[in-house]
């Protein structure tokens, strides 16, 4: 029979070979990037199983006098917990001790540094965007510029916020507080010390090379829909943040950098106003780019020397709001696990075990069959570790107990696609049709379930995922991520293995060892019942 007429009739279209070469290429450029020289190529380990750092912070008053509500300590510890949650997949721990003025927030978080935990969570993440007035040297002078003395040693270094200068309007007064700011402070150039946006600023920059005199705000923080960090579009420079601004934002930027770009350029002494826009974070400037022409369509960039890891944390807090309570930092310590590795021995030995009783009835049911399942249940584990490995490099994910439970569950998950599959074959055997042509016709039919069957699977882990906080994560991460590992596996490998098998001319003759024997059926007469033959 012409080769056209028999691929027709198999309903064949498919390039087993092909499938098999795509899952090989990803296998390996997952090795790849699990292993790649220089980097940790170890599974990060959550809270339970390994520890890390705790801190204890102690909301405070933003205004003095003020008491804290219950509500402020709530609404500070989802914030955090957003912030901590967006550096990746990390399971960190957030609690409240205490209550009001008394309470007491204990941020605990794997494999985090203190100095990037305490960072990240005590930010108060205060944005706005400022006309700059004027520009001078660091050093505090005079009023009038004919002295400019050396850093007082005497400085008290152990402020924890920034100083900054306020006013009403630019008056005379503050205009010298603002010419006596020491920015070669490096407790100035650490911000901490927020500013209020409808009031004049005397502040320095984060490098204390500046001084900056900015008149109020013309764009709050609160107008930033969206932060990202990214590098330049030029490819020229380090890592900026990219901000996106509602409507109400895009036109205060378009009207301010209409305004702003018509005057003479920012230069330190130079005249004032001038062409610059100041991007102040908790007091300090971030950056101060220059209009050149009027910005339309509501997106800047906040420029700043970030490392990846820096503008990260920046966008990061920037999309989840300011904290509407100063926090003081209590305590950081390094915390211990909580469960251990003896925990995660049984969790791994539990695991094995199952394993091992679904490769015993897959040899024995299917038999030749069942080394192709075995196989796809290896490459699957070999993928999720794979998978681990990365995330953990890049979306910080740590694995806990939680999650080895949902590895394990998801074992069973798996094989129930080689079996829905294997079983179609079978029916397509007891139809009449040849080897060759079940495998085919059994996995057009198989397929769609396999696909419901790990959508629902999906969709639950999504759900859980989503509406759930700490370990439940976990759970749920892992088990959607080995869902869609079951996908790839059954696609690209189960499917065209077997289908390379069933061609085989020693599996066509329906031996025992084989596994797919057509089997009896009860309703069929005996002279009437089909046979496993070659395709003629």
């Amino acid at each position: 029979m012409p080769s056209a007429t028999r691929s027709s009739r198999t309903g064949s279209t498919s390039h087993p070979g092909r499938l098999l070469v795509i899952i090989t290429l990803i296998t390996a450029v997952m090795a790849v990037w699990a292993f790649w020289p220089g980097q940790d190529n170890t599974v990060r380990l959550g809270l339970d199983l390994r520890g890390g750092t705790q801190v204890i912070l102690q909301p405070q008053a933003v205004q003095e006098g003020a008491s804290i509500t219950d509500d402020q300590v709530a609404q500070t510890v989802q914030i955090i917990r957003q912030r901590v949650d967006g550096v990746g997949v990390a399971e960190a721990e957030v609690t409240v001790q205490g209550s009001g003025d008394s309470a007491a927030i204990v941020v605990s978080v794997p494999d985090v540094s203190q100095e990037r935990l305490v960072e990240l969570v005590g930010r108060t993440a205060l944005l706005d965007f400022r006309p700059v007035w004027t520009i001078s040297g660091p050093a505090p002078a005079s009023v009038d510029d004919t002295t400019v003395p050396a850093p007082d040693p005497a400085v008290d270094d152990t402020a924890t916020s920034a100083q900054i200068v306020q006013a009403a309007d630019n008056s005379p007064e503050f205009t010298a507080e603002v010419a006596a700011l020491d920015c070669l402070n490096p407790i100035n150039q650490s911000g901490g010390s927020p500013d209020d946006p409808t009031l004049w600023l005397g502040t320095c920059d984060q490098d204390g090379a500046a001084k900056y005199t900015l008149e109020p705000a013309f764009i709050q923080g609160t107008n930033v829909t969206d932060a990202a960090a990214q590098l330049p579009q030029q490819g020229v420079g380090g890592w900026v943040v990219s901000l996106t601004f509602d409507s109400e934002g895009a036109r205060a930027l378009a009207s301010a950098s209409q305004e702003l770009s018509a005057l003479p350029e920012c230069t330190p002494g130079g005249a004032s106003p001038c062409n610059a826009f100041a991007i102040v974070l908790d007091g300090v400037v971030v950056s101060a780019p220059r209009f050149n022409e009027p910005i339309i369509g509501g997106q800047a960039q906040i420029e700043g020397d970030f490392t990846s890891t820096e503008a990260q944390d920046l966008a990061n807090v920037l999309n989840y709001g300011a904290l509407p309570v100063n926090l003081e930092v209590v305590e950081v310590t390094s915390v211990s696990a909580t469960i251990g590795s003896d925990q995660l021995r049984a969790g791994l030995i539990a695991g094995a075990i199952g394993f091992a009783l679904i490769v015993v009835f897959l040899m024995v049911y299917y038999r030749l069959l069942g080394v192709v399942a075995v196989l796809s249940l290896i490459l699957a584990g070999a993928l999720t570790y794979f998978a681990f490995i990365a995330l953990g490099k890049s979306v910080g994910f740590t694995l806990t107990l939680a999650g080895v439970a949902g590895a394990i569950v998801s074992i069973g998950l798996t094989a129930d696609s080689f079996i829905i599959y294997f079983e179609r074959i079978r029916d397509a055997l007891r139809d009449g049709k040849t080897m060759r042509q079940s495998a085919e016709v059994a996995w057009a039919s198989s397929r769609r379930t396999i696909l419901a069957a790990d959508f629902v699977t999906l969709l639950a882990a999504v759900v859980l995922y989503v509406v759930s906080v700490g370990n439940v994560r976990g759970f749920a991460f892992t088990l959607g991520l080995i869902t869609v590992v079951d996908l790839l596996v059954a696609f690209l490998f189960t499917y065209p293995a077997t289908v390379l098998l069933c061609k085989s001319a020693w599996m066509q003759k329906g031996t025992w060892l084989g596994g797919l024997r057509a089997g009896r059926r009860d309703d069929v007469p005996e002279d009437e019942r089909p046979t496993v033959g070659v395709e003629s």
